[in-house]
């Protein structure tokens, strides 16, 4: 049920009837969805931050999420998906240089500015089955653009026919969210990490490998 109250809602509609079919305020919609996330970053859980908090900090009225966002769910999970942004496109050119883009995509300095968030999350959907299901709405997309390269690399011949695109795309993706996110082996340096996890994905991957050399 909407909580917020009569006085609020008879108020934005009345504003909404003077100017029937004006667009969505961009401005406040970014405003709205920054709230949220800066909520989440500062420690709160999902199931603690309301629409009440995310309008304070929006400098919004409560009508004025809810005439966008049907439920608190639907907020965060828009949120979500503009942390991580729009899906990148790969240029098609080659395997390696498409896998390179990816990690970098999520490499990115959007990315390290809601690391945080991210890893507020984490124990959330440990323990809610519904963010979690959010997460991974938002995240499939993100992988179905790498399934797409590694498919196109074994239709190609780069790839091995065999590849397992599944562990593929978990080899390529969890490593660098973890040590983007958390540091996770800080002898690794940063400097050329998406091309060093690429090749040693490809070392395995790749549809031909050379030959090893005997001892010396």
């Amino acid at each position: 049920m909407m909580d917020m109250t009569t006085a609020e809602a008879t108020s934005e509609t009345a504003q909404e009837r003077k100017a029937p079919g004006r667009p969505r305020n961009a401005q406040a919609d970014e405003a709205i969805l920054d709230a949220v996330l800066d909520l989440l970053a500062e420690g709160s859980s999902a199931a603690a931050v309301s629409i009440e908090a995310v309008a304070a900090r929006a400098g919004v009225g409560k009508a004025t999420i809810y005439r966008r966002w049907a439920n608190k769910d639907a907020l965060i999970m828009d949120a979500i998906r503009g942390m991580k942004g729009p899906l990148p496109t790969p240029a098609g050119a080659s395997v390696r240089d498409d896998l390179i883009m990816l990690i970098k995509a999520n490499r990115s300095g959007r990315a390290k500015r809601y690391s945080k968030v991210t890893a507020c999350l984490l124990p959330e959907f440990l323990r809610d089955d519904n963010l979690f299901d959010m997460w991974q709405a938002v995240m499939e997309p993100r992988r179905d653009v790498t399934r797409g390269v590694l498919r196109r690399g074994v239709d190609s011949g780069e790839l091995r026919a065999d590849l397992d695109l599944e562990l593929a795309v978990l080899m390529l993706t969890a490593p660098s969210m973890m040590h983007g996110m958390l540091r996770w082996a800080p002898k690794v340096p940063e400097e050329g990490f998406a091309e060093s996890l690429v090749d040693e994905f490809l070392r395995g991957a790749a549809a031909s490998q050379p030959p090893a050399e005997g001892p010396s």
